[in-house]
């Protein structure tokens, strides 16, 4: 059986097992010995240690200290900042972008490698209608940012989340001194966790579905209003202070931290303003996708075209009209993605992980991983491995 990495701090101080997704998580693994379990332990020790602490036992363990601290570096003035309170009027687009049109780019946002990172968001400017090369997700920690979506103004308030694909076109009204809210910066690709943990259809799925598509008419964003769900503010808090404190070796654990805060938004869909369309084409490329997540070390065109009694030139078709990528690119990106969490998570030779993603060539291997991370596996692994990890 596998053995598996996991942080040594597993301690529970308050588990609340009658929550519903406590359930909805152990219902995933039925057996302790099971294959599932081990899929979704680290998942069910992070959702055990931020996600479920009382209300209580939150305030008796420090947590509204931390919560202060964290504030008092998310209210520093930046030089961004000075700049505009010193007199400038407009927004600096050289920042954001380099070409003429307002469309703000992940190149400028992240570091090479990166899937995600955080930055406050930008007070006292107004930014003109734009749009993002990736996904942008608000989180106001105080006061509120005033957004101006297909003419329609979305107020996002303390404690509430707007969620942008990379498609929308929004307007953002200048922010006050005491208005902090916190911008992640996201490619797509991080939110293959999510996807695999949220699972059932509901306008989550749609929105991930949608991530996919190059299609620009599809701009879609999702406002939850969710203040007092006390779960998730847990969650983003943990997920900002990772980030914001620049730890190494988080990158799987904000993954899995993101698909946590999606679980707890899919019960909270009664909160949710939503402008993502549903269609029959987001039900077959769930469908490729959940297929591809089952079987990425076997699967084939040709065998998911006879499970679902298509031509393979028809299945195509539809693969690039809903994703903007073939079957093959989909496939090789979770291959990649899995391989870099076996780097990351395990010490399994490289050849080992190459063929438990199902490759059966090493070199094809070894070149597709350079030309998409710009390192070699084990240069990537030195770079991104976890450290104080113990065997299981």
């Amino acid at each position: 059986m596998k053995r598996m990495f996991f942080p040594r701090e597993t301690e529970i101080p308050c588990v609340d097992c009658e929550c519903p997704l406590y359930q909805k998580i152990r219902a995933l693994c039925p057996k302790k010995g099971c294959r599932a379990f081990f899929r979704y332990a680290d998942l069910l020790t992070l959702a055990l240690r931020y996600g479920m602490m009382k209300k209580e036992d939150t305030k008796e363990d420090g947590a509204e200290i931390m919560r202060e601290e964290l504030m008092e570096k998310l209210r520093v003035i930046t030089p961004e900042e000075k700049k505009l309170l010193s007199g400038e009027e407009n927004v600096d687009r050289t920042l954001y972008t380099s070409g003429k049109d307002f469309t703000v780019d992940s190149r400028k946002m992240l570091e090479r490698g990166e899937l995600i990172n955080v930055r406050t968001h930008t007070r006292f400017a107004h930014f003109p209608e734009h749009r993002h090369n990736y996904v942008e997700v608000l989180y106001t920690c105080e006061g509120s940012i005033t957004n101006i979506i297909g003419g329609k103004e979305v107020v996002v308030k303390k404690g509430e989340l707007l969620f942008l694909n990379q498609f929308t076109h929004h307007e953002i009204l200048p922010a006050g001194q005491e208005d902090i809210a916190i911008n992640f910066i996201i490619l797509p690709e991080f939110f293959d966790v999510a996807y695999e943990m949220i699972g059932s259809s509901n306008v989550l799925t749609d929105f991930l579905v949608n991530l996919l598509r190059k299609d620009e008419e599809r701009g879609e964003f999702l406002h939850f209003r969710v203040s007092e769900v006390l779960q998730i503010q847990n969650l983003l808090e943990n997920m900002i202070d990772s980030l914001v404190s620049g730890k190494q070796g988080q990158n799987r654990i904000n993954q899995i931290t993101m698909g946590l805060l999606f679980l707890y938004l899919s019960e909270s869909v009664q909160y949710a303003e939503t402008r993502v369309p549903d269609r029959y084409e987001n039900m077959m490329v769930m469908t490729v996708l959940e297929y591809i997540e089952q079987n990425y070390r076997t699967a084939s065109l040709s065998e998911l075209c006879e499970r679902l009694h298509l031509p393979m030139h028809t299945l195509s078709r539809m693969i690039k009209r809903g994703t903007g990528a073939n079957f093959k690119e989909l496939l090789q990106r979770k291959r990649l993605n899995k391989a870099v969490q076996l780097l990351c998570d395990t010490s399994l030779p490289v050849n080992d992980i190459i063929a438990a993603v199902g490759y059966e060539n090493n070199s094809y291997f070894h070149r597709v991983f350079r030309e998409r991370y710009q390192l070699t596996p084990k240069e990537f692994r030195k770079k991104n491995q976890t450290t104080g990890q113990i065997r299981l």
